[in-house]
């Protein structure tokens, strides 16, 4: 019995919710998002809240049971409020900066790097060291934040790159001596 996929899902006042199919628009204060679902797994409006069922218990049916049910919790509630991930960049010399709608990265490498978000993703910068990804779709928040942080992960010695706000580096120690020497 999938514990996930049968919980109901609330919607909020000034959301509103068009099922039409296998295809689902889900419209709140901060945009739209759309999404095409499995056509076996289907999706109800009852009482203010989507109830999602699946046809039978098998293991194919009860897998994207809890996945349908996660992915549209997800969508109301980035109409409704919305997704962000906070990076940090540490390092002498490392920041951030934000020209337009790119981000520049002076990140140890020789040239300034580059970033062009997405459309859909808001990217702001507090501080030099603090890059703040913000949307409605979590998915598109969570990879671009992804990508941000591949340009220079931090570093297991040294602590430097860039990291998430949430995430706990664990340093490694490092050579303790000189080898080879007698």
């Amino acid at each position: 019995m999938s514990r996930i996929g049968l919980l109901p899902i609330a919607i909020p006042q000034g959301t509103e919710v068009e099922i039409a199919g296998s295809e689902v628009v889900v419209r709140g204060n901060r945009g739209e998002l759309r999404r095409r679902l499995h056509p076996d797994i289907s999706v109800a409006l009852k009482d203010g809240c989507l109830i999602v069922t699946r046809p039978s218990d098998s293991r194919i049916h009860r897998s994207l049971h809890g996945l349908t049910r996660s992915l549209l919790a997800n969508m109301v509630t980035g109409v409704t409020e919305g997704f962000e991930r906070v990076l940090e960049v540490s390092g002498v010399g490392y920041r951030a900066q934000k020209t337009g709608d790119k981000l520049l990265l002076q990140v140890g490498y020789a040239n300034t790097v580059e970033f062009v978000p997405p459309p859909g993703i808001s990217i702001t910068i507090e501080r030099a060291n603090r890059i703040r990804v913000a949307g409605i779709d979590r998915e598109a928040v969570g990879a671009t934040a992804a990508r941000i942080r591949a340009i220079r992960p931090a570093d297991p010695y040294k602590g430097k790159g860039m990291k998430y706000s949430d995430e706990r580096l664990h340093l490694k120690p490092g050579k303790s001596g000189k080898v080879g020497k007698k």
